[in-house]
């Protein structure tokens, strides 16, 4: 097609305004383009050496728009082929039907995963060659690779405050681990129970009774964890007071300290689950506990929710009196501690996650405005931050929607799924690993079965 008939057609399909940035310009044109049928699915977009003269701007702006338009969903590509529309309307939802056997969700939103779409397999795949060529390949050492440690010394003391040395690092495969070991600890030591959030995350608590110790549920609300409502006798107490789950909540300054002196009173241990407290879109993340009183406060995280579960390391903080209980025990393969220690001390664990705020702030944004529209009277909890929102609205039967959510292809979980004491009602939407190009369906769907759910 000569490069006239190019340029006339593009610059009629794609109304640039003359304000604004160009590229978010560029996205938006083409998305709504894609969204009207203009694009339909499996159509090629131009390469950027010809659609950037076409348009009179740049090629970056092309290359950032169809990055942009990747990342939400709607288009797909790789080096070396046409970047391609991937995104269709596909039927409007149907009623939902009850299934005899369970069906993979069409639209995922149940919590717990990031995007892994955005997963940077490149710069893994270069950290992981470079360890493999230079790591020494026999056993780690106990409490993990010296490099490591001393890579995420700085790192958490940098962007979470935390109070650490090299030393008081200890690798292992994720935050259920570390909490295991934590509590074997803790059951060797004496102790017979440990304070849990209600509701909380289920997984954990299974790890705390398997180490051999009893979960007690203490009530979370606005302000986090009740502090008050410890109860007597507990020594030691599990929680993640930056971003609770699944409330999302924050622990208020006045409970945080309340709570640094109850373990000094009590000669406790706090357990401080990092969860997803880097994902913060209205501030920057909240400093840890662990920084008021390293002695009395073990930090545990984990690059599963800030990477993927497939990067099995995780790390704990650890308090000097506690460190030979979480030292022993299988960690991750020393490639892998090698690999993630070069991907931050490279800094680009910061740029993934700095992108991934981004992200992740737009899509809440974009689920909340959708749940907003569809359901009348419909709120969210939490602060802005995280992987989920707690979404509830007037009559609102969280077992019965949930169930037929999940038969209409939408993956839903409900606060009940997490508590052990009942509560008012609310769906659990994560929004980490879902496209933003299937929010809008995935919420009609939740519309869809509320309305026949009132009948």
């Amino acid at each position: 097609m000569p490069e006239s008939r190019t340029n006339s057609a593009w610059e009629t399909l794609l109304d640039l305004p003359a304000q604004g940035p160009r590229h978010v310009a560029l996205a938006t044109a083409l998305r709504a383009a894609i969204r009207a049928g203009q694009l339909p699915t499996g159509a090629a977009l131009p390469p950027s050496r010809l659609l950037a003269p076409a348009l009179g701007c740049s090629r970056w702006v092309v290359t950032q728009a169809y990055a942009q338009l990747a990342t939400e969903g709607y288009v797909s590509g790789r080096t070396g082929s046409a970047t391609r529309v991937r995104w269709s309307a596909g039927p409007e939802p149907s009623p939902p039907v009850v299934a005899a056997t369970a069906v993979r969700p069409r639209f995922d939103l149940a919590p717990g995963l990031p995007d892994l779409r955005a997963f940077p397999r490149r710069q893994w795949a270069d950290a992981l060659a470079r360890a493999a060529a230079d790591a020494d390949l026999g056993h780690p050492p106990p409490g993990g690779l010296p490099g490591l440690r001393a890579v995420l010394a700085e790192y958490l003391a940098r962007s979470r405050g935390a109070v650490t040395t090299a030393s008081a690092v200890m690798i292992c495969a994720g935050i259920r681990d570390a909490v295991g070991r934590l509590c074997r600890g803790l059951a060797a030591a004496g102790h017979r129970e440990i304070a849990v959030e209600d509701p909380g995350w289920g997984a954990l608590r299974s790890a705390v009774t398997a180490a051999g110790l009893r979960p007690r549920p203490v009530p979370v609300d606005g302000d986090g964890l009740r502090v008050a409502e410890l109860p007597s006798g507990v020594r030691a107490v599990l929680l993640s007071p930056a971003h609770q789950f699944p409330t999302g909540a924050v622990l208020s300054p006045a409970r945080r300290a309340a709570l640094i002196d109850w373990a000094r009173v009590v000669d406790g241990l706090i357990v401080e689950d990092e969860y997803d407290s880097e994902f913060r879109y209205d501030r920057k993340p909240v400093g840890c506990l662990q920084g008021l009183d390293p002695d009395r406060v073990a930090l545990v995280g984990s690059a599963h929710k800030t990477l993927a579960p497939a990067v099995g390391v995780g790390w704990a903080v650890v308090p000097p009196a506690w460190r030979t209980a979480v030292e022993t025990g299988p960690g991750p393969s020393v490639i892998d501690q090698a690999a993630f220690a070069s991907f931050v001390a490279a800094g680009r664990y910061d740029r993934h996650l700095h992108r991934a705020r981004q992200r992740y702030r737009a899509r809440r944004d974009l689920l909340i405005a959708e749940l907003s529209g569809h359901l009348p009277g419909a709120t969210t909890q939490g602060v802005s931050a995280g992987l989920h929102v707690v979404c509830s609205w007037p009559g609102l039967d969280e077992t019965e929607v949930a169930a037929a959510a999940r038969s209409a292809g939408a993956g839903v979980m409900t606060l009940a799924d997490y508590r052990t004491a009942p509560g008012p009602p609310g769906l659990v939407l994560g929004y980490g690993n879902i496209s933003d190009a299937a929010i809008p369906r995935a919420v009609a769907v939740l519309a869809s079965v509320s309305r026949l759910a009132r009948g």
